[in-house]
């Protein structure tokens, strides 16, 4: 079991990493939700709407290096040459945007409807992250996690503090003769919120330049050749999941009635953001074992630990998800703070049971990602795009928000069916599929009970939540004494 505990502690560091940062941006969401901070649910319908776009630009600026770096760099002997290889790659693609996008910042203003102002901010932002993304790899790759779980902190604390300065504090400080009077201006609150994430950005790439400053900058034109058209289909299934994940804000605005669409789009921004209890757990899991995939895929069986982590993951996120569905109304004035935003509080279990699914999916992928198939992932991610797209287009306009909850639902359930699928034809994994359907049909069966029919019953919400944990560990005693018992060294 010292595998596991490597892993778990892995995980639990880079988990640190990100669910703390997010946890702490978890004020933000009560903060822009606070009657008084921003203008009306629907200024915070826009807010979403253009950090959707962010998504989307990210993963177009990464276009799959990363995940092609942690391949070579554990593939190749020449780990210099990779990394000079692929920081050369987005130095030169980040600036190229960057020029590109601030030549024609009107055009895309006008284009996706949003003002000028804050796309030029979002330029400045998206190549900031850009330049960032291969020496945080380069601190997973290197087995850093302490270095890169301090680094991502110290960023949304800095993001945070700005927010908090510039959204509260610099009202009450401009009163009378004051020094700050020339930095405030009335009705500037989605600037301060991009020119707060511009300030923290730029911090992160200070903290990662001596990386910059012991990297050789070798470009080796074989090598970027594999590594992008190992990293060309992870770029087409990232597009596809950003559109999974966000795209549904952009085609809320562009399908609903314009007095409504931002308000929507804000109600549901908001309760979305209750779901984030088992984003943060999957990516933290994700960030965790992704290395791990790499490094012991030439070990003996490394299938049977494969399957492993997988129970592990299923039974943790069961938990998750009825714990959070058991506690929804509880969360939710500490989250989304004014009863404007509650409506929408209907998507919470649809979101929830998704984004299980998809941590689940990013599992299962380990198989086309140590066979060098990636081309599966674009398809199936391909796929989840199309099924979400479709669903939005139909119903959105009839169901707003719940059809695009829906669609995320079930766009993620296929994406795992199907990543399932071809991966015991190429690459075969012994799950246990009784124990993995045991924990999956009681937490959604349980969860769906609690909130739909006895909501806000917390005496049968919590004797549900009970049941379930007796029943994981009765299953899984043996497996979590194993982890945390520290067994003496022989």
């Amino acid at each position: 079991m010292s595998a596991f505990k490597k892993l778990f502690k892995q995980t639990f560091i880079y988990g640190l990493a990100t669910v703390l940062p997010r946890m702490l941006s978890f004020l933000l969401v009560p903060l822009y939700t606070t009657d008084g901070v921003l203008s009306s649910v629907a200024e915070y319908g826009e807010v979403s709407v253009i950090f959707s776009y962010f998504v989307l630009f990210n993963v177009v600026l990464a276009y799959g290096m990363e995940t092609a770096f942690f391949r070579f760099f554990n593939k190749e002997e020449n780990k210099e040459l990779v990394t000079g290889t692929s920081t050369v790659s987005l130095i030169i693609s980040s600036i190229g945007f960057f020029v590109l996008a601030l030549l024609f910042q009107e055009q895309i203003a006008n284009y996706i409807d949003i003002d000028v102002k804050y796309i030029n901010l979002v330029i400045w932002i998206l190549l900031l992250d850009a330049l960032v993304i291969i020496p945080f790899a380069w601190l997973r790759a290197t087995q850093r996690p302490m270095r890169y779980a301090i680094i991502k902190i110290f960023n949304v604390v800095i993001n945070l503090g700005l927010n908090l300065f510039f959204l509260l504090a610099l009202k009450e400080l401009v009163i009378g003769e004051s020094v700050f009077k020339g930095i405030y201006k009335p009705n500037f609150e989605i600037t301060y919120i991009f020119l707060s994430n511009l300030i923290a950005s730029g911090i992160t790439l200070l903290l990662m330049l001596p990386f910059y400053a012991k990297v050789k900058y070798v470009f080796n034109k074989r090598l970027w050749k594999s590594m992008f058209q190992y990293a060309f289909p992870v770029l087409i299934a990232g597009v596809a999941f950003s559109i999974n994940e966000t795209f549904d804000r952009i085609l809320l605005k562009e399908l609903l009635p314009a007095d409504v669409a931002e308000t929507d789009i804000g109600m549901y921004s908001a309760c979305y953001k209750i779901a984030l209890f088992m984003t943060l757990f999957a990516t933290a899991y994700r960030l965790g074992i992704e290395p791990y995939f790499f490094s012991h895929a030439k070990t003996d069986n490394p299938q049977k630990n494969y399957a492993k982590i997988l129970e592990f993951f299923v039974a943790f996120g069961s938990v998750i998800l009825l714990a959070v569905v058991v506690f929804a109304d509880v969360l939710k004035p500490i989250i989304v703070r004014s009863e404007g935003y509650w409506e929408a509080m209907w998507v919470v279990p649809i979101i929830l049971i998704a984004n299980f699914c998809l941590g689940i999916y990013h599992n299962l992928s380990v198989w086309y990602k140590i066979t060098d198939r990636t081309k599966f992932g674009m398809y199936i991610s391909i796929i989840g795009a199309v099924v979400t797209l479709i669903i939005n287009f139909l119903f959105i306009k009839e169901y707003s928000y719940k059809a695009s909850a829906l669609a995320t639902l079930f766009a993620y359930s296929i994406m795992m069916g199907l990543s399932y699928y071809f991966g015991r034809k190429y690459y075969p994994i012994p799950y246990n599929l009784k124990k993995i359907g045991l924990y999956l049909l009681i937490s959604i069966s349980f969860s769906i009970i609690s909130f739909y029919q006895f909501r806000t019953q917390y005496m049968i919400g919590i004797s549900l939540l009970v049941v379930f944990l007796g029943l994981v560990y009765f299953l899984e005693k043996k497996a979590i004494k194993q982890l945390l018992i520290k067994r003496n060294a022989d």
